[in-house]
């Protein structure tokens, strides 16, 4: 098994983020470097700026937001975690009181949250996406309740990131009385995204790049349009999220008064009084940037520092190679066999490099069979019958950061093909075009036969040769003795599906020869 180095315990992290509509607390169960995942959370609506003035927040509240802190702290002390990184953004720093109601914090509750000037939220939140999508150069934007943080990410690290108030309580605040919007309200909140987003000087001229969101707002956006599409993740990393369903969404929300739109598909209920001013920001960004879709991010702010402190050893606080590590950090987490997983990988690289003239895929592909032939036995940790599909089920459950929609629907389905039956499609199967079918069927073959030539997990395979004509495709096994077993194995349930895949008889052989007592 994959050990832990003893000398990095596991510690729990507690991160919580006082925001000017949410308080959220999530607690994180990780090995600096090594693995972490979400193990709790807690979100609780505050609405902290409601009412405020230019005297500060509002004693109301404040309460409401001190009771959702003191409801945290125990919880965090209930867990025995050990540390907690707070922060506060929008509301506390622009409130005349927000520091006094910070150091009552502090000393009441023994809970020290830092209080994130503009830049900081929007380089936290930069933090947190460069650690789940692969962005070179683009954008990414943050619409929270109190403001709104627009960033620009060169060379995959933060550059410049602005604040700016445009944070859907803000706007509802400011601008709208009516149920539902009234034309002139709508058409207030249109003049004031405009003349906030005029005051970002190095946004003028930018008319394309890519754009990444996070946030209360825009993933309720996405989770409106993924139940529009009937999406089968239960994930939202990577989801594209398009100009038209903003549009779309707009649309509903100006039409409908509050009780229905609070029960559009999707929309958290508690948020649907104030969805519309958001959902505006993000198109209006959209137009300007002339961009017809986004790309959504699972993690933000909170995650931000939650990753500087896994990744604080490094010079940048960004994961080297998402992909990679995100197949690896999973891995981890549900215990899976290294030295097995690691051989299987092994031989399914080395047969797909090889069969490259037959197939045509290229790096992409070889990506996701490299992810598959990692996961496939992550299942066992819930049981070994039907593995395979518990091993799909944890990849769709909790996705992959760094890969595609699509990717992650492909790697879920390889891993519950590894072992039998033939490659069919499932609810995942939405996500794929009619070419990939045939891409799974292939990759299915490969990673099932690099699976059986394994079968004894002894690595008695050191490497597989393939020649092959018109006709038949020979696979020779090199390796110390004749490997019976694996042979065996693979002429049973590889075999039928790489001819199926391939279209050719499939031959298999050793370079040792077999003892008499084998034969």
């Amino acid at each position: 098994m994959d050990e832990i180095n003893k000398s990095a315990p596991v510690q729990k992290i507690a991160i919580i983020d006082l925001g000017s509509n949410t308080a959220r607390l999530i607690v994180m169960e990780a090995v600096a470097g090594y693995s972490y995942r979400l193990t709790d959370q807690i979100r609780e609506v505050v609405r902290l700026r409601k009412g405020m003035t230019s005297k500060g927040l509002s004693e109301d509240a404040m309460l409401r937001a001190f009771s959702a802190l003191r409801l945290f702290k125990r919880f965090c002390d209930s867990l025995a975690v050990d540390m907690i990184l707070g922060v506060a953004t929008s509301a506390v720093r622009e409130a005349p009181n927000g520091r006094p109601f910070i150091e009552r914090v502090q000393t009441q509750l023994g809970l020290l949250l830092q209080i994130l000037d503009g830049e900081q939220e929007a380089y936290y939140g930069v933090l947190g996406v460069l650690n789940e999508v692969p962005l070179r150069d683009g954008y990414v934007l943050d619409i929270g309740g109190g403001s709104a943080q627009l960033s620009e990410v060169k060379e995959g690290r933060f550059s410049k990131g602005q604040s700016v108030l445009l944070g859907s309580l803000t706007l509802t605040e400011k601008f709208i009385d009516n149920d539902p919007i009234s034309d002139a309200e709508y058409q207030a909140v249109q003049a004031e995204i405009a003349r906030q987003l005029d005051s970002i000087e190095w946004l003028a001229g930018v008319s394309s790049g890519q754009l990444v969101g996070l946030g209360g707002t825009i993933r309720n956006l996405a989770l409106i349009e993924a139940a529009r599409q009937d999406y089968p993740l239960d994930t939202l990393h990577g989801f594209r999220l398009t100009r038209d369903s903003v549009l779309e969404s707009i649309d509903q929300f100006r039409s409908l008064p509050l009780k229905k739109r609070q029960k559009i598909s999707g929309l958290k209920s508690d948020r649907a009084d104030i969805i519309l001013p958001g959902a505006m920001v993000l198109l209006a960004l959209m137009n300007r940037l002339q961009l017809e879709e986004l790309t959504i991010s699972a993690s933000g702010l909170r995650e931000g520092v939650f990753f500087e402190q896994f990744w604080g050893h490094l010079a940048c606080a960004v994961v080297p190679d998402i992909r990679r590590f995100s197949v690896l950090n999973l891995a981890r987490n549900y215990h899976y066999d290294k030295i097995h997983a690691n051989h299987v990988r092994y031989l399914a690289m080395r047969i797909f490099d090889q069969l490259t003239p037959l197939h045509n895929y290229g790096v992409e592909e070889r990506v996701i069979l490299d992810a598959a032939a990692m996961l496939h036995d992550i299942g066992t940790i819930i049981g070994y019958e039907e593995h395979d599909k518990h091993s799909q089920t944890l990849i769709v459950y909790n996705g992959l950061p760094g890969f595609t929609p699509k990717e992650i629907a492909m790697v879920g389905l390889l891993t519950r093909y590894h072992r039998k039956k033939v490659p069919t499609t499932d609810r995942c199967s939405l996500l794929f075009a009619r070419k990939d079918g045939d891409l799974l069927l292939k990759l299915a073959a490969i990673l099932r036969l690099a699976e059986f030539l394994e079968r004894g997990r002894t690595g008695v395979i050191d490497d597989v040769i393939l020649t092959w004509d018109d006709n038949t495709l020979r696979f020779t096994l090199s390796s110390e003795e004749y490997p019976m077993v694996e042979m065996w194995e693979a002429q049973r349930n590889a075999i039928p599906l790489l001819e199926r895949a391939f279209e050719r008889d499939v031959v298999i052989d050793s370079i040792v020869a077999p003892l008499v007592s084998d034969m």
